[in-house]
């Protein structure tokens, strides 16, 4: 249900490079300090001798370290010791988990106690105090970090069986284990966060913070993850380690997700007051930057994290600097949208901001789009925005004669347009004037959405030939939901409305309808004997040739498809209802029928046929990876033979 937000989207640690695991893929470990000491340490030491003189061993009549010479690495006596608490603290990590018993746990427990005695009982009187206490306190860090660690890891694999059971996250239950889960893992975090030593606990923290999140935002759940994000963001500039610039880009898109969070809440104004708040702590950081010297990557670094908190500020500020001031009795001029569109650019006050604002044609491309997005719409759930001011609606029609500008600025000398498959964020950071390919397809659906149909028509016919020149895997996707979304337009635009946009260059209308239908082979020999052409059955036809004929790592939108399928069982529904009307001629009818039995079978059981379409809203469950195609079949078959039941009549 919710879009995804290709600002938090795209930069995400755990999408790029695998989560951290340990201490030495982050910043390196300053030396623990005394507060590090834990009260059980301390209890330890003072029921024990605290100097070499009090013991009473073997050890007393051996060497001390001294007598090997200086002490530093090549001192044979500190060489071992570090040995063997390396070789013991390796030992815990990997045994660790294969205790999986109570008794196994003990006895893993028993002999790590006893191992690790043994060491200190062995070294302690040889050793200089000073060194012996530090070597002490560092394993005791080491011990505190594997228990983080392993409550953080306990976590996430809690979260795994949670999605393994619900992947959509659709029980009750599911939702509050998750939330028990954040829970969890922000009190982990705040016990760490004093301890800068330990700021990899923090990044972690807030890797796994944000995987989860997403998941509920795209649930429909922001204002429960809301607060976990906000979290995670305040932590990482409490971490001073986590300050540095190469975790910079991480933190914006932690601030991007809480601003998106916002504005699924409806919140717009705390919202752009976060991304605002977000700019001005990325600047305090570019200021300290300035005083060292400037390289490629840390400018590369700050203009992306600007740029997003930019695009922010736009989603909101582009509609409220349109707002109507109440104080403000005289009207205002409107433009007339359809002379606009023939003056060149900058052709409105829209337009004349995002001038302001950004400096390429794939920057002022992604604040459209994220201008136009609504997480709490579907794609097939057309319609204006909901809105009583006229500016309001005014700017909405701006943005999308922006976006047909720049989607234009696509079209090469030869008339054809093209776009890159490098992601829109890539090429806004390195200032490119051209276009993604998926920045487009998302810009065509809010086109269907927003009932823009002559954008939709058009632009949807020059991007479906582009696509058919593709060969990956997500250009054949996505020719299959813009098919789809042709398919279905006549029978979601039945007043035949064309839109305030105007349609592409050199575009006849209905041209696009005839790319769709070309692609469609119909097998059936009663289409081509009576020459049957409803839309209706077009579009069930349709959809079984994306859904049924296609191998599984190119089908459709999951969303998409689901939505047309409920809409053709409510055009099902009425059509029963239109035959039982003539019950007397009921059998003489269906006689007539070639494929008699498939239809008594769906007629007399469209109980059940309810109930498996009802089931294709969980389609995605992978344990029943065929039940899509199995639903869509039965689906295509049922209509055709009802509408073919009415034209007998």
């Amino acid at each position: 249900m919710a879009a995804q937000c290709p600002l938090a989207a795209s930069s995400s640690p755990s999408d790029e490079s695998p989560v951290s695991e340990s201490q030495t893929e982050l910043p390196p470990t300053p030396p623990p300090t005394s507060t590090a000491v834990s009260k059980s340490s301390l209890e330890w030491k003072g029921s024990s001798p605290s100097s070499p003189h009090c013991w009473t061993c073997p050890e007393d009549s051996l060497p001390q370290a001294v007598f090997y010479g200086p002490l530093d690495a090549k001192n044979p006596l500190l060489v071992s010791c570090e040995k063997e608490i390396r070789e013991l603290l390796g030992f815990m990590k990997k045994k660790k988990a294969l205790a999986t018993s109570e008794e196994q746990q003990n006895e893993f427990r028993r002999r790590c106690a006893t191992s690790l005695f043994n060491i200190w009982t062995k070294y302690a009187p040889r050793l200089p105090a000073d060194y012996y206490n530090e070597k002490l306190l560092k394993v005791g860090d080491s011990l505190c970090q594997m228990k983080f660690h392993a409550l953080s890891v306990e976590s996430m694999c809690n979260y795994q069986l949670v999605c393994d059971s619900d992947v959509n996250l659709q029980n009750k239950e599911s939702v509050i284990q998750c939330l028990h889960i954040l829970s969890s893992l922000r009190l982990v975090m705040q016990v760490a966060l004093p301890q800068e030593h330990l700021c990899w606990i923090i990044f972690n923290g807030t890797i796994y913070i944000y995987t989860i999140c997403r998941k509920l935002m795209a649930i429909g759940q922001s204002s429960k993850a809301l607060e976990y994000l906000l979290w995670a963001s305040v932590c990482m500039e409490s971490s001073v380690p986590l300050l540095a610039l190469r975790y910079l880009t991480w933190r914006a898109t932690l601030y991007v997700a809480v601003c998106q969070c916002y504005y699924d809440c409806q919140a717009s104004v705390h919202g752009e007051a976060f991304a605002r708040r977000a700019l001005a702590k990325i600047d305090e950081l570019r200021q300290l930057e300035l005083m060292s010297s400037s390289q490629e990557e840390s400018i590369r670094s700050y203009r992306e994290a600007t740029l997003k908190m930019a695009v922010m500020i736009f989603k909101r500020g582009v509609f409220e600097s349109r707002r109507k001031n109440k104080a403000y009795f005289r009207p205002k001029i409107r433009i007339n949208l359809r002379e606009a569109q023939t003056l060149p650019w900058p052709r409105t006050v829209t337009e004349r901001l995002l001038d302001e604002m950004f400096d390429s044609t794939a920057s002022r491309f992604l604040a459209v789009l994220e201008a136009l997005s609504d997480s709490n719409r579907r794609v097939l759930q057309t319609g204006p925005i909901v809105t009583d001011e006229v500016e309001i609606r005014d700017v909405v029609s701006e943005l999308f004669m922006a976006g047909k500008e720049l989607l234009i600025s696509n079209t090469g000398t030869d008339g054809i347009v093209a776009f890159s498959k490098t992601s829109l964020l890539e090429l806004m950071i390195e200032r490119k004037n051209v276009i993604s390919m998926d920045a487009a397809v998302k810009f065509i659906k809010l086109a269907f959405t927003y009932e823009e149909w002559s954008l939709f028509e058009s632009s949807a016919g020059h991007l479906i030939c582009f696509l058919k020149g593709q060969d990956d895997l997500e250009s054949k996707k996505a020719e299959k939901d813009l098919t789809l979304l042709l398919a279905i337009e006549p029978l979601m635009n039945v007043k035949k409305n064309k839109g305030s946009i105007l349609p592409l260059e050199n575009y006849k209308e209905g041209q696009s309808a005839e790319i769709y239908l070309k692609k469609i082979i119909f097998p059936d020999a009663c289409l081509k004997t009576f020459g049957y052409s409803d839309d209706i059955f077009h579009l069930a036809a349709t959809l079984h040739f994306c859904v049924c004929t296609s191998s599984p790592d190119v089908q459709p939108d999951k969303e998409i498809v689901v939505d047309i399928i409920m809409f053709l069982w409510q055009k099902c529904k009425s059509g029963i209802q239109r035959i039982n009307m003539s019950r007397n001629d009921y059998a003489k009818f269906t006689q007539k029928i070639r494929t008699n039995k498939v239809f008594l079978f769906c007629f007399l059981s469209h109980v059940f046929l309810l109930l498996l379409i009802q089931v294709a809203i969980n389609i995605s469950n992978p344990n029943f990876p065929g039940l899509f195609t199995y639903i869509t079949t039965i689906v295509y078959i049922y209509i055709k033979d009802v509408f073919l039941m009415h034209r007998y009549k």
